[in-house]
């Protein structure tokens, strides 16, 4: 559930999965100010083969103009040539290069070449890591225990908090780690900070494997109860970044194999609580469907978020197995994305509302329209917090640890 522009945003300054290599098994290739490559080498350590000769180089991305600290952006290229760019500002991943059917590297992400169209002019968090709480809590209220909170209302004209507000997870410097197999982020959460309870440690660490898997880990821990439920927003077009026209997703063929139920949505895109069959309902993707061939079908949940916008649920959730939720292809460029996750639910999105005047050009130049990309966004369930049919809320208990998983895995079709 995106807020798709947001002119008034403006930023604050501010484990461990799979194995744990040395640190020593970094070969220093390259070195000048601000710009580094490390490579790691499994015969000088423990590594993992499927992160063997991955690289790893650091350099500046831009000036934030709110503080004056320096953005950084980490490249991790496997030893394919394919490759993610995570910016420090909002721990976002600002490029996905993978092979197309001809071996050619694509770029399938939208999103800007430096660090100040995040920082001044977002589109929609573009790549970025959102929290603390992803999608929309209703009249921005919620309680825990018997503390209620009162958080900023940013979207529906004053009716709902989203994404976190205008001073989200996305909108901060996040502190960088290099890890022997991948980059860590972590930002320091304040008391009250953004209306949320708690001194809240966030981390995220992205690893990019040999075989083109971004696993990409949440973890966090507060000193008071609060809520978490963080989620990556990229907005994805498995034909290339710079294709940037309206509807120019609408070839891409999508399966959602394990979600038979949605969260029915009242006017305003906020859940009922009502849980819903896709059976008969345009938004039955249990079997490969072109976005085109549905987008403009006649349903109220489609006119509510003006294409898909919706919350499935994912059947035999257990919040521990990694489960397929999303397969979604483009028989133009042969790139298929396959997304798994351990969260109860994801946000299906088609990019409804790219296209504003004020949002400047991306990468490529020009501006991001209507329907030019998609999003799957695992989640928990939206307004969890204040639905008594939702039964995980989100609640993140003073010394307890958050920890939920994303895998995005890219393959090709001949």
């Amino acid at each position: 559930m995106p807020i798709d522009f947001n002119p008034n945003a403006v930023p604050n300054a501010n484990t461990n999965f799979f194995h744990r290599p040395s640190i020593q098994s970094f070969l220093h290739t390259k070195y000048e100010p601000d710009r580094f490559v490390k490579t790691v080498n499994s015969a000088v350590s423990d590594v993992d083969k499927d992160y063997e000769n991955i690289t790893i180089e650091q350099k500046d991305f831009g000036t934030i103009q709110k503080t004056g600290e320096k953005a950084k952006l980490f490249t991790i290229t496997n030893k394919n040539g394919a490759s993610v760019d995570l910016s420090t500002f909002g721990a976002t991943i600002t490029s996905i290069k993978v092979p197309d059917k001809d071996g050619k590297i694509i770029d399938v992400t939208q999103g800007y070449d430096n660090v100040t169209p995040y920082e001044t002019a977002p589109v929609g968090h573009a790549g970025g890591t959102i929290g603390p709480v992803a999608n929309k809590i209703d009249k921005g209220e919620f309680a825990i225990g018997e503390e209620t909170y009162k958080l900023e209302t940013n979207k529906d004209n004053g009716k709902t908090h989203c994404h976190g507000g205008s001073d989200g997870f996305d909108l901060k410097n996040w502190t960088p780690k290099v890890l022997p197999d991948g980059v860590e982020f972590t930002y320091n959460k304040k008391d009250m900070e953004s209306g949320y309870p708690g001194n809240v440690e966030a981390k995220v660490v992205y690893k990019f494997d040999n075989n083109n898997n971004l696993h990409i880990k949440y973890f966090a821990t507060t000193d008071k109860d609060t809520l978490i439920n963080m989620t990556n927003h990229t907005y994805f077009n498995l034909e290339g970044a710079e294709n940037t026209q309206e509807n120019s997703v609408y070839n891409h063929i999508v399966t959602l194999p394990n979600s038979s139920f949605f969260t029915k949505n009242n006017e305003i895109a906020v859940p009922t609580g009502e849980i819903l069959s896709v059976e008969g309902t345009p938004l039955d993707f249990r079997t490969p469907k072109k976005i085109g061939d549905v987008i403009n079908s006649e349903s109220d949940q489609l006119k509510i978020g003006s294409g898909f916008d919706q919350n499935y649920c994912i059947d035999n959730y257990d919040g521990k197995t990694l489960i397929e939720v999303a397969d979604v292809k483009s028989p133009k460029t042969g790139i298929n994305l396959k997304v798994a996750t351990n969260l109860p639910g994801f946000q299906f999105y088609s990019a409804n509302h790219l296209g504003k005047t004020a949002q400047p050009g991306g990468k490529h130049g020009t501006r991001y329209e209507k329907r030019s990309a998609f999003c799957v966004e695992p989640q928990f369930y939206p307004n969890a917090i204040n639905t008594k049919e939702f039964s995980e809320k989100g609640i993140l208990k003073k010394g307890e640890t958050y920890s939920r998983e994303i895998v995005y895995s890219f393959s090709t079709n001949n």
